[in-house]
């Protein structure tokens, strides 16, 4: 036990140093960039800390100049930097570490079941520096999706210099991955529980690596809060759940939500293929990516970067904002709109090559349906109560529940990374109905169906198989 937790609390350090150089970076770039440059203000969650703004480029002096000089320059800023961003991390992937490239989770699900996890440690600090540059400069991405794998380089970093078995070095993989989505949800149980399922498609747990990776998950949880202190990601209203009527929209949201990941799904699957048999050279790819991304962005800014800034006001509307004279029906189906546009500008982005995660789009996919449900209830029920920040908190956890098959971890990490733990009843109904109803359905191509399907397990079987035989003869040629 001690040593398990001597080394799993080593990785948590690790992973958590790396996840808090890794959000430094992405705000160090977003602010240089599109806060500079692109002269556009990106709202942060609650739990965000946001560096000063440094600089003030003299945009108002150039409408001295020419009347809506100003808005060009910054409008042709915000439509280059998503492909520029992306071009350079390409161009640093390809040169010191090609599999930095990607969204990384996938990756480490390959590895868990098919290889010999000897990732390269120049990967961690690429993938720092790519997927700053990526998200940094606008592309719709997130960081959880990068920090799955420089947290696992760190665990496969600790096997390999420890000279441990095959089987270890795959435990301390995946806590290395919960401790780096641990520290940058801020959310350490949630981050174990993501392990243990992500690696199966089905209804199953990895049950070797849990122990493993709550040690490391919460070490680096506790890493990264020192520094970044220790406040939820997103900040909610204290409202409770104690109304069942409400199940009928709860229900209503589940069917939503799983026909939007399907799309989801569908669409970057068509968006890899499409990009993967353009004859172009591989850095153009990203960039072109990045450039669709920066035409979405023209009309909807909101779809720069992970979101959070915008899912942090989702959940902050209540019933005040629903009753407003402004809130008419357009801004109803422009919360759809955002959340159908955000699976595009990201597949865009991850499909094209570009070194982002899918988890940050998937909760702004999921809050965006959730709270434009609750909008429309709102206004054809007025007197139904209908909360918007809980329907869009239910929305994320069951869009990541359908999108990654990840039914307990969604719930307790949209708990965990709300601080509001008052909504488990009806996520686990809307999570559950979610994951019924995308069968076979995921992200991740990698994963594979149960602990039987994996590679890695069928190894160890047949070790198993091998010893028992073994020890059989030995006890029948002792007994002659």
């Amino acid at each position: 036990m001690g040593r398990v937790v001597l080394i799993c609390s080593a990785i948590g350090v690790l992973a958590g140093l790396m996840a808090v150089w890794f959000f430094s970076m992405i705000e160090w770039v977003r602010v240089y960039t599109l806060e500079t440059l692109g002269a556009i203000h990106i709202p942060s969650a609650a739990g965000e800390v946001v560096l000063a703004h440094p600089l003030a480029l003299p945009y108002a002096a150039l409408d001295q100049v020419a009347p809506g000089l100003a808005g060009c320059v910054a409008g042709a800023m915000r439509l280059a930097l998503p492909a520029v961003g992306a071009l350079l991390a390409c161009l640093l992937a390809r040169r010191f570490a090609p599999s930095a490239g990607g969204h990384g989770t996938e990756s480490v699900i390959a590895a868990y079941h098919h290889s010999a996890v000897n990732l390269p440690v120049a990967v961690a600090p690429v993938k720092v520096l790519a997927s700053s540059l990526v998200i940094g400069t606008g592309g719709s991405a997130g960081a959880e999706g990068p920090i799955t794998q420089i947290g696992a380089v760190c665990g496969a970093f600790v096997g390999r210099v420890l000279r441990l078995s095959l089987h270890e070095r795959r435990v301390l993989l995946a806590a290395g991955m919960a401790a780096g989505i641990g520290a940058i949800f801020r959310s350490p149980m949630a981050g174990a529980l993501f392990a243990a399922e992500v690696l199966y498609r089905g209804f199953d747990l990895e049950g070797d690596v849990l122990i493993p990776s709550m040690v490391a998950s919460t070490i680096a949880y506790m890493t990264f809060a020192c520094v970044f202190g220790w406040e939820p990601l997103f900040q909610t209203p204290a409202e409770h759940f104690a109304a069942p009527h409400k199940f009928v929209i709860y229900t209503l949201l589940a069917f939503l939500v799983a026909a939007a990941v399907r799309f989801n799904i569908l669409f970057f699957r068509q968006t890899e293929i499409a990009f993967r048999r353009l004859t172009l050279p591989g850095w153009a790819k990203p960039a072109i990516g990045g450039l669709l991304v920066g035409l979405l962005a023209l009309g909807f800014p909101q779809l720069l970067t992970s979101g959070y800034g915008h899912i942090q006001q989702c959940l902050q509307a209540n019933a005040d904002v629903l009753a407003s004279p402004s809130f008419a029906p357009c801004a109803v189906a422009t919360l759809f709109l955002l959340g159908l546009l955000k699976a595009i500008a990201t597949s865009f982005t991850v499909g094209s090559g570009g070194a982002g995660g899918m988890l940050g789009p998937a909760l702004f996919c999921g809050a965006m349906y959730g709270a434009g449900l609750a909008a429309l209830f709102a206004m054809w029920w007025p007197g139904m109560g209908i909360s918007l920040s809980n329907c869009a908190m239910l929305g994320m956890a069951a869009y990541l529940t359908a999108a990654v098959r990840t039914p307990l971890a969604a719930i307790l990490m949209v708990s965990e990374f709300t601080g509001n733990h008052n909504l488990l009843l009806p996520a686990m109904w809307v999570c559950g109905l979610a994951f019924l109803l995308t069968p076979g359905w995921t992200l991740y191509k990698s994963q594979v169906r149960d602990r039987d399907s994996s590679p890695a397990h069928l190894r160890r079987h047949a070790s198993a198989r091998l010893d028992v035989a073994v020890r059989v003869r030995k006890k029948k040629k002792h007994r002659r």
